[in-house]
């Protein structure tokens, strides 16, 4: 019975820090937005070789256009999202300017398990997509890879790499639908 009449404080401090936590994001929603949309900004002349710092155009919502110092258009960088091991994995995918090879990722967020995982950030596995093919669907494979359009998983986080190549897969063909559709 003890247990019954104490259990209020657990309740009133629950909800407490709850509708914190909930006011504290509402209040800072906007500047989060405005972090994000630089970080992506920021990573497009990574993404894009040729592209320009701060020259580049966001078509529609998660779909930007590279464009040179001239505001000659050099490519694209695509956002994806997709559920990984432990949570949403989201990532900027580069693709040159007629989308026929890729140009690089770029991990935006993830929770992947610390030292396994959350490897699919190491610039050494992320250039791994520079370069690749992007007219046919990529492979996550164990080991060595063994022809063109193949991704070596990291070792012990087969999941996280595989949510990946999953994700750039469907980013790359969802923005080709998108465009013949002639909506890019």
């Amino acid at each position: 019975m003890r247990v019954l009449t104490e259990a209020w404080l657990v309740i009133a401090l629950s909800v407490g820090f709850g509708a914190g936590l909930a006011g504290v994001h509402a209040a800072l929603r906007d500047r989060i937005r405005a972090n994000q949309a630089a970080e992506i900004r920021a990573q497009i002349p990574k993404l894009v070789p040729g592209a320009d710092a701060g020259r580049s155009e966001e078509v529609r919502p998660g779909v930007f256009r590279a464009l040179d110092a001239g505001g000659r258009p050099v490519g694209w960088v695509l956002q994806g999202k997709d559920q990984g091991f432990a949570d949403v994995v989201q990532i900027l995918v580069g693709l040159d300017e007629e989308g026929g090879k890729l140009t690089g990722i770029y991990v935006l967020d993830n929770k992947e398990t610390p030292g396994l995982g959350n490897r699919i950030e190491e610039a050494e596995w992320r250039a791994q997509f520079a370069g690749a093919p992007a007219r046919e669907p990529l492979r996550t494979v164990k080991g060595a890879p063994s022809g063109p359009g193949q991704v070596r998983a990291v070792t012990g986080a087969t999941i996280s790499s595989e949510t990946v190549t999953r994700i750039v897969n469907a980013t790359v063909a969802e923005w080709r639908k998108s465009r013949a559709a002639g909506k890019d």
